[in-house]
């Protein structure tokens, strides 16, 4: 055990010798493709974080653009609802407006009808009134009124009456 531990210049030397052999073989056959193989995959490594890098910077462009078209369709439908709103309030008012013109014309023609249908009545009561005087006066009188004197008396007396009742109510 003795001769294990001390230093023997041969052997040292064939130790030498062999390790650089071997070294140069290592580096001829080998040391060329794991250099290629580490740097290739720290080309992937760099890529693959290039591209989540890009990725994610997509991302925040696409959540971005998606924010703003939110934000943008959000006021559209405000400006929608807001517009129809106003609409909805312009066709009530004009609708509201139209029934109420329609019930002052229908007003106005049911007037101007009753007035028209008060004045054939009131013209057909005199004819009546005025036939029954007429009637009355001859059975006083026992002879017949000649329907032309009849009718000037008759206008006579109406005039007198409506200028009396204008006279009245002034």
């Amino acid at each position: 055990m003795g001769d294990l531990l001390k230093p023997d210049l041969g052997l040292t030397v064939w130790t030498i010798v062999t390790f650089l052999c071997l070294v140069g073989i290592l580096k001829a056959f080998a040391w060329g493709p794991l250099l290629k193989s580490v740097e290739a995959r720290e080309a992937r490594l760099k890529a693959d974080r290039e591209g989540a890098e890009k990725a994610r910077a997509e991302a925040e462009r696409i959540q971005k653009e998606l924010e703003a078209q939110m934000a943008g369709v959000q006021a559209k439908s405000r400006d929608l609802l807001a517009a129809a709103t106003k609409d909805g309030e312009a066709l009530r008012a004009k609708l509201k407006a139209e029934a109420e013109s329609d019930a002052a014309a229908i007003k106005a023609k049911t007037t101007l009808e009753l007035a028209a249908e008060k004045d054939k009545l009131v013209g057909d009561l005199r004819k009546e009134v005025a036939s029954l005087s007429v009637l009355a006066a001859e059975k006083l009188l026992h002879k017949s009124v000649d329907a032309g004197v009849q009718k000037s008396v008759l206008d006579g007396f109406f005039k007198d009456l409506d200028s009396t009742k204008k006279a009245g109510s002034n």
